[in-house]
């Protein structure tokens, strides 16, 4: 039996306002820009969906599948270890005139795939954060490319 596991990032401190996260996230292309170099192989990037293999997870596809404008923006998914998958980027305006961005991932895995994928799962949200962090071309949007 799968019970639904949660897993969520440190909140983060993104470089733009809530508005402009917002822009930037709901255009899967612009994820590509700081994802570091070698981290995912194989990615496939349109404006609503994006497939990457990842180390222990294999094949990942994502779509976006709802958003809130500028507070959230939520991506469904799945892999081939792994049933459907959610992600969702929640953010916020801080008093800094930055964003604060927080990832969780939800999916409904048996124990010994939750064992299995706990840790990639882990890694690949600290990328993720990390990149946000050091990120600074938030109004870039790359529309029509």
């Amino acid at each position: 039996m799968s019970d639904t596991s949660t897993f969520e990032s440190r909140t983060a401190k993104a470089n733009c306002t809530a508005e402009e996260l917002y822009h930037f996230v709901t255009d899967i292309r612009n994820f590509s820009r700081f994802i570091p170099e070698g981290k995912f192989s194989d990615m496939v990037i349109e404006k609503d969906s994006c497939s990457f293999m990842v180390s222990m997870l294999g094949k990942v596809n994502i779509r976006i599948s709802d958003k809130k404008e500028f507070t959230e923006a939520r991506f469904t998914g799945w892999a081939m270890q792994i049933n459907e998958f959610s992600l969702d980027i929640r953010f916020r305006d801080s008093e800094t005139g930055s964003s604060e961005v927080k990832l969780i991932i939800k999916v409904k895995l048996n124990p010994i795939l939750q064992m299995l994928a706990a840790e990639p799962i882990k890694r690949f949200m600290e990328t993720l954060v990390v990149e946000i962090e050091k990120f600074n071309d938030w109004r870039d949007i790359r529309k029509g490319t």
